[in-house]
């Protein structure tokens, strides 16, 4: 059954899948995905970060850079279509190839009717062990964006960069209503035991923090499975989930591969930012320091 949204709300699609070494399998399970949660009504379908391939960064190897590809490219190509034939936005995570030598972890935005919107490349890059993103990507150097789509204003983050306070405040001052976070972030199982709990805890609340402190609706897309590694692999805990205004959680997946729908009532936006106006308060006199590295 096609569930209708109500009006000043939208659909929105999280799109959260096992990946597997072939390509062509990932993406058209992405494709398949995106169908799925179109004909239950998503106006707006998000994919976790890197859909095409498993998480390539737990090792450096020179190898990978032959996933990468530009940005507009063949896979936006694909999208686009898909979009226009089903009248959805898409926000897409890839690898972009933007010259020799110069690559970046890019979320692509298709509007509707197929039009790429436009690119944001991902601010933080992280470097721990397994995530050894600064080997592949070069930070990104288009700010925080944000796009009018056919069905709402939307920003678009990248994983690492949901950590950051500071990004989703430059991405709501855009304008943005809902505000993406394609993902992929899981437990090293050596550390499962002892750290898990508190991990996930703490990804979850971050961003249900930045729906608060900004009045927008959050949308974070995360993968599953266990990927391999010499080092153990990753254990990526799923747990994609949408975020009121109020930091309330809509609703949220579990650790298997889903397709979720979930109605966001835009005119919660304007209501949260009316009753807890944060925008209006804040001191933007007195944060020069917020430019320095630290106070010594």
């Amino acid at each position: 059954m096609t569930t209708q949204s109500a009006p000043g709300s939208v659909m929105v699609g999280l799109v959260q899948s096992a990946c597997s070494s072939d390509i062509d399998h990932n993406t058209e399970h992405a494709l398949d995905g995106i169908r799925s949660a179109a004909a239950r009504g998503a106006q707006i379908v998000c994919l976790q970060e890197l859909f095409r391939s498993r998480y390539f960064c737990q090792t450096e190897d020179h190898s990978h850079f032959q996933l990468a590809e530009p940005v507009p490219g063949p896979t936006t190509e694909l999208l686009g279509h898909l979009a226009r034939e089903l009248e959805v936005v898409i926000v897409a995570s890839l690898f972009e190839r933007r010259a020799e030598g110069l690559y970046h972890n890019t979320a692509a935005i298709l509007d509707a009717d197929g039009t790429c919107l436009g690119r944001y490349r991902k601010m933080h890059i992280p470097d721990d062990p397994q995530f050894y993103e600064k080997f592949y990507f070069t930070p990104g150097d288009l700010g925080f964006p944000t796009w009018n789509t056919r069905y709402g204003r939307i920003g678009v983050l990248i994983c690492w960069d949901q950590w950051y306070p500071e990004a989703a405040r430059l991405t709501a001052l855009g304008g943005a209503q809902l505000l993406f976070y394609p993902t992929a972030i899981g437990w090293l199982p050596a550390e499962k035991a002892q750290y898990g709990a508190s991990q996930h805890s703490a990804w979850e609340t971050m961003q249900r923090s930045h729906a608060v402190a900004n009045g927008v609706f959050v949308v974070a897309v995360n993968r599953v499975g266990h990927e391999p590694s010499d080092g153990g692999g990753i254990e990526f805990w799923g747990g994609s989930f949408v975020a009121d205004p109020y930091g309330n959680v809509l609703a949220k997946a579990g650790q298997e591969p889903e397709v979720l729908v979930v109605p966001c009532d835009l005119a919660a936006v304007d209501q949260a930012r009316t009753h807890w106006p944060f925008l209006r308060d804040r001191r933007i006199d007195a944060y020069q320091d917020l430019g320095r590295r630290f106070r010594d």
